[in-house]
C-alpha cells in the first residue's frame, strides 16, 4: 500500500503537553497534512494559555489550552495525538482511548505499550471492548512510538526481509538514563536511586511481560513464528558505584544505578526473539554490558542471527539536546506522520502490520509548507 494523502489537513487535539506532548504540538503545527484546533492539559495552571506557549514555539498559535475534555470532543476533531502518561495508570488509560474513539475522533497514542500488540496480555473482552468502541464510533486506535514502536518493530521487521535464514531477532535499547526527566518512572518503576532491596514496580513477576511482551510477540507474528509461553524474563540489577547526578533524582552511590533485563521469547526452548535493554544511570559503568557506538550516548540496536548476520544502530539525538530528548520527538512523529494512515484504517485497534508506510511526507525544509496548501 502506498502512503495515504488526506484530501485536506485533518483537525487534529494534541491531549497533553508534557515531555512528549509539546513536541507533538511542535509537530502537528508544522505538518502540512494537519491542523492543531485544541490542546488538552491536566495542569489547572496551564489552562488558556497558548499553545505555542506550551510548546515553547515563541509564537502564539491561536489554540489555547483546557482542562475541559468534552469541549474538546465538540470540536469534532478527526484525530487525538495522545501523550498523556499511562506508565501508572494503564487501565485508566485504556477506559480514556475507549471513550475517545466511542466518540468517533481517531486516536494514536503514545501508551499504554502494551496496545502496541496486545494478545495475550489483555483479556479477549477487553480487546473486543476496544474494537467494539471503535465500530461504534467509527474511529480507529493505535499505540506506537520509538520504545515500544518503531526501534523494535518496524525496524526489526524490514531488516528481515534481507535474511535468507533467521536464527534470533534481538532489539536493544542502550541508554545513558541520567538526562531522561521521568521522575515517576526513574524512581516507582525502575526503582533508581532506591536501596537495591526495594526493587521498582517493574521488577516483579509478569510486569516486564506485560510492558514489552508486546514487542516480543509483534516480531514473531510478523515472522509467522508461535512462541512458547510465557516469555522469559531475565533481570541484572547494579548498584551505583558512585554518587551520580540525574535530573529525575540524584543516584547515592550503592542505591539502584543500572539495570539489563531481558524479555525472550523462544521457540522449544530456543530464543528466537529477544528484547534487550540496558539502563544506566552513569555511562562509565558496568563495560561487561552492550554499549553504544563510540561517540553516542544511546542507541536503539537490532541484531539479527543467522545468514546473513545484520547489525544496525540507530543513534539519535535532539537539535538542542540528546537522545532522551530525541526519544521524546521521535515518539510523538511517529504517531503524527501516522496519523493520515490511522484515519484511513479500519475502525478498532490498529497495529504496525495493518499501516501502509508511513514517511516524514511534507516535512522536507523548503518543500511543501504548511501555507502553501
Amino acid at each position: 500500500m502506498s502512503q495515504v494523502v488526506p484530501e485536506k489537513p485533518l483537525r487534529v487535539v494534541v491531549w497533553s503537553t508534557g515531555t512528549v506532548g509539546r513536541h507533538a504540538i511542535k509537530g502537528v503545527d508544522a505538518h502540512p497534512d494537519l491542523e492543531l484546533v485544541g490542546v488538552w492539559v491536566s495542569n489547572p495552571a496551564k489552562d488558556g494559555k497558548d499553545a505555542g506557549e506550551l510548546a515553547e514555539l515563541g509564537r502564539e498559535l491561536g489554540v489555547v489550552a483546557t482542562t475541559d475534555r468534552d469541549a474538546l470532543i465538540a470540536l469534532r476533531p478527526d484525530a487525538i495525538v495522545h501523550t498523556a502518561m499511562t506508565d501508572d495508570r494503564p487501565f485508566e488509560a485504556i477506559d480514556d482511548l475507549i471513550w475517545m474513539i466511542e466518540n468517533g475522533v481517531n486516536v494514536v497514542s503514545s501508551g499504554p505499550v502494551l496496545l502496541q500488540w496486545p494478545e495475550r496480555i489483555l483479556p479477549e473482552e477487553m480487546l473486543e471492548r476496544i474494537d467494539a468502541a471503535g465500530r461504534r464510533g467509527d474511529a480507529s486506535l493505535h499505540v506506537n512510538g520509538i520504545d515500544p514502536g518503531f526501534a523494535n518493530d518496524v525496524l526489526p521487521l524490514v531488516m528481515t526481509s534481507l535474511s535468507q535464514r533467521i536464527d534470533e531477532v534481538r532489539v536493544m535499547e542502550v541508554c545513558d538514563y541520567s538526562t531522561y526527566y521521568q521522575p515517576v518512572v526513574m524512581s516507582d518503576l525502575f526503582g533508581f536511586g532506591k536501596p537495591m532491596d526495594q526493587p521498582g514496580w517493574l521488577w516483579q513477576p509478569g510486569i516486564l511481560s506485560m510492558a514489552w511482551g508486546s514487542v516480543v510477540r509483534q516480531i514473531a507474528a510478523g515472522l509467522g513464528v508461535t512462541l512458547d509461553e510465557p516469555l522469559i524474563e531475565e533481570v541484572d540489577r547494579r548498584p551505583a558505584e558512585r554518587d551520580t547526578a540525574s535530573v529525575s533524582g540524584d543516584i547515592a552511590a550503592g542505591t539502584m544505578g543500572a539495570v539489563r533485563f531481558q524479555l525472550i521469547g523462544a521457540v522449544d526452548g530456543v530464543p528466537r526473539v529477544v528484547l534487550e535493554h540496558v539502563t544506566r544511570t552513569d555511562p562509565d559503568t558496568h563495560p561487561d554490558w552492550e554499549r553504544p557506538p563510540a561517540g553516542a550516548d544511546g542507541c536503539y540496536r537490532v541484531r539479527i542471527t543467522g545468514e546473513p548476520v545484520m547489525t544496525v544502530d540507530l543513534v539519535h539525538h535532539g537539535e538542542h539536546g540528546d537522545h532522551n530528548v530525541s526519544g521524546m520527538i521521535t515518539t510523538a512523529q511517529r504517531l503524527i506522520n501516522a496519523l493520515p494512515a490511522v484515519v484511513a484504517a479500519r475502525p478498532g485497534l490498529i497495529t504496525v502490520l495493518d499501516l501502509p508506510l508511513v514517511t516524514g511526507r511534507g516535512l522536507v525544509t523548503g518543500s511543501t509548507r504548511k501555507d502553501a496548501r
